[in-house]
């Protein structure tokens, strides 16, 4: 993968988490502006020309220096850890996703993050023999040298947890690092910050709230080469990991069950679409064995090598972009629309998609949605 050799500087650190931080500004459109300006720092002084492209008729200004001190002072407090993408610390398979977390705070031991990652996951509301299951093969994987990711909720993910603490475990939280969530999980979080690694993208003090959570599975999914589900009802929030982890390009592993339990019926399900049926370490560890030997995918926005295009940017100006921006406004609406999708029906080159669709977002007029679609707010 395309990752520089070298470590950001500390100024560079600290403007993409103000980049980041700043309005309208998520995981894709942040990975795009540093692909193209090549820096947050030059990225944040075109930003209200940008939104003003795009329709903004408030100026959009980055997340205030106070606020960013704030929370580099609360870092440094906890004795933790920034992780800035496009760093030399940041995780290669997480950095591979699509909408990788432009910044995440880090409390712990953050030399797992070099090590191979599998994921554990499953339901709150377990089985005895969910929990068993889960501690016992987070051990076994933790034995054969892979690090457990998972979510710190009750039941699976703390029994993943568990059961990996003596090998290193990563627990990725959907409020603040600093917010032990759920509470009942205290013990187990401050074992994490002491032996393993405590992670999470957002701010410090931020209580989870549902909409993280999609989010935080992301993340879990993205560490790691493959996700295990133990149990999980049929509409667990569980089953969304399992398909962030296939969009990932990840493998899916799940434990079959009882027809008659419904905490089976996650797990069954996915092995009818194709998740790999795990009954031993041994399924998990053979193809494991086979995917270590594969590369992981390229981003989709190589933010390291691709050439400012400045005139590119200036050609489009020049040839009407009003025009496309009239075209694709036609075309989206609240329905989410896949961005290749949108080229196809426009007839538009991608890059001018592309170039309409960030000065959009950031202008407050679209929202992104996982799959690389889009639609309006």
């Amino acid at each position: 993968m395309s990752i520089s050799s070298e470590a950001l500087s500390a100024k560079e650190k600290i403007a993409r988490l103000r980049l980041i931080r700043t309005e309208n500004v998520g995981p894709v459109t942040f990975r795009q502006l540093i692909s193209r300006y090549k820096s947050a720092q030059r990225a944040i002084e075109i930003l209200p020309e940008l939104a003003k492209r795009g329709g903004r008729k408030k100026p959009l200004v980055a997340c205030p220096m106070a606020k960013i001190n704030k929370e580099l002072e609360e870092l440094d407090k906890l004795d933790g850890e920034l992780i800035v993408l496009g760093d030399a610390l940041y995780p290669v398979p997480l950095a591979a996703t699509e909408d990788a977390p432009p910044v995440m705070m880090a409390l712990g031991h953050t030399h797992l993050l070099d090590k191979s990652c599998f994921a554990i996951v499953g339901a709150r509301n377990c089985s005895v023999v969910g929990l068993k299951v889960a501690t016992s093969f987070s051990q076994k994987l933790g034995e054969a040298g892979y690090i457990i990711s998972s979510g710190m909720a009750r039941g699976i993910d703390a029994a993943a947890h568990s059961g990996a603490m003596a090998t290193g475990t990563i627990a990725v939280l959907a409020g603040g690092a600093d917010v032990i969530y759920p509470r009942e999980n205290k013990k187990i979080y401050q074992q994490i910050k002491e032996t393993g690694l405590v992670l999470s993208e957002m701010p410090f003090g931020t209580q989870p709230q549902a909409r993280h959570f999609p989010r935080r599975n992301r993340i879990i999914s993205g560490l790691a080469l493959g996700v295990l589900v133990v149990e999980a009802t049929h509409k667990s929030g569980t089953l969304i990991t399992a398909r962030l982890a296939s969009e990932q390009g990840r493998e899916v592993f799940a434990i079959p069950g009882s027809p008659l339990d419904p905490r089976s019926k996650g797990p069954n399900s996915l092995i009818k679409q194709g998740a790999q049926l795990t009954e031993s370490v041994d399924d998990i560890l053979e193809v494991l064995a086979m995917m270590d030997e594969r590369s992981i995918s390229e981003p989709q926005y190589d933010m390291f090598h691709t050439p400012y295009i400045e005139e590119v940017e200036n050609n489009l100006i020049d040839d009407n972009l009003e025009e496309a921006y009239k075209t694709i406004n036609e075309k989206l609406s609240h329905t989410a629309i896949a961005i290749d999708e949108l080229i196809r029906l426009t007839e538009l080159d991608t890059s001018v998609v592309q170039t309409v669709l960030l000065e959009l977002e950031l202008a407050g007029e679209i929202t992104r949605h996982a799959g690389n679609r889009v639609s309006f707010c």
